[in-house]
């Protein structure tokens, strides 16, 4: 079956957009269209340049013999603000200011379209280029975390504060949360593998206890943590717990006064003086798969 070429590019822009971080070579695409590969080319190229025209994301090339496309899920500062500036906003009302001088957010936590938002904006702003797995701590902290798994197409993993029978042999410990309080949390033992380098997500942060905690809990595990991602932290006590992390919201309750404010010092501009050079990165990748299939001839 031959298909248009508008046909080929929405068909493109629906794979790439649902497989983020997942490389596609040009024999894949050839092969669903019955397209020629500079066919395939040329459409890559225009779907490629507009995606970065529109900061809709990116649509990177990989070289060498196992290369070919993908797309990266990017987000501006001016969305991330204008995003952010909306949740405030709503976060700023008086009336979800609780007992304990605590905030209800359920309701914005558990919106798909809000966490899978803040999962971009994670994604975006955090280095996951060598990342195994996202990891975080039950149970708010889950749609955000999912949906920057999903973003960064990696495997979530999530500690938990009890431990489960049908999850096999467990490490527990105990840590010192953000009310001194001390609790405990697991995770179990096959659940990462040895020297894993892994990306901790979490939705609430006022003194970095929990995340302090599972830090230590990565630790045990022979894990690395390269990146640290926080929905909400609290604006005191200035000196946290932890150090390297970003934050997307600023957040202080004092009686009945909430001042809550984008962090937007944490984020990157990923499409300042960009260069869209997809023609030459594409066609270098044409011309890399027509060799290596000359040399198998």
């Amino acid at each position: 079956m031959k298909f248009k070429r508008t046909e080929r590019i929405g068909a493109i822009v629906k794979i790439l957009s649902d497989n983020p971080n997942k490389i596609f070579t040009l024999s894949y695409f050839t092969n669903q269209f019955n397209a020629a590969k500079s066919t395939i080319s040329e459409d890559l190229i225009v779907v490629k340049n507009v995606f970065e025209k529109l900061e809709l994301g990116k649509v990177i090339t990989i070289s060498g013999a196992a290369g070919g496309v993908k797309y990266i899920p990017k987000t501006s500062k001016a969305e991330n603000e204008e995003f952010l500036m909306e949740l405030c906003e709503k976060i700023s009302d008086t009336s979800r200011i609780l007992s304990g001088g605590f905030l209800y957010l359920i309701d914005l936590i558990y919106d798909p379209s809000i966490a899978a938002k803040i999962g971009k904006i994670f994604a975006s702003n955090i280095d996951y280029a060598e990342a195994d797995y996202v990891v975080t701590m039950e149970t708010k902290g889950i749609p955000m975390a999912l949906m920057t798994a999903k973003a960064m197409n990696l495997p979530l993993v999530i500690i938990r504060k009890d431990i489960k029978v049908s999850e096999g042999p467990t490490l527990s410990m105990t840590y010192v949360n953000g009310n001194s309080k001390v609790e405990s949390m697991s995770l179990p033992r096959k659940a990462l593998k040895p020297n894993s380098k892994v990306i901790l997500i979490d939705d609430f942060m006022r003194g970095g206890g929990t995340i302090r905690g599972m830090m230590d809990l990565m630790t045990e595990f022979g894990a690395e943590v390269i990146g640290t991602g926080v929905f909400i932290s609290t604006m005191e006590p200035e000196e946290k717990m932890v150090k390297d992390y970003i934050s997307l919201i600023q957040l202080d309750v004092n009686g009945n006064t909430v001042t809550v404010e984008p962090n937007l010092k944490t984020f990157k501009d990923e499409y300042k003086n960009e260069d869209l050079e997809g023609v030459s990165e594409i066609d270098n990748i044409l011309d890399e798969e027509e060799e290596e299939e000359s040399y198998k001839k």
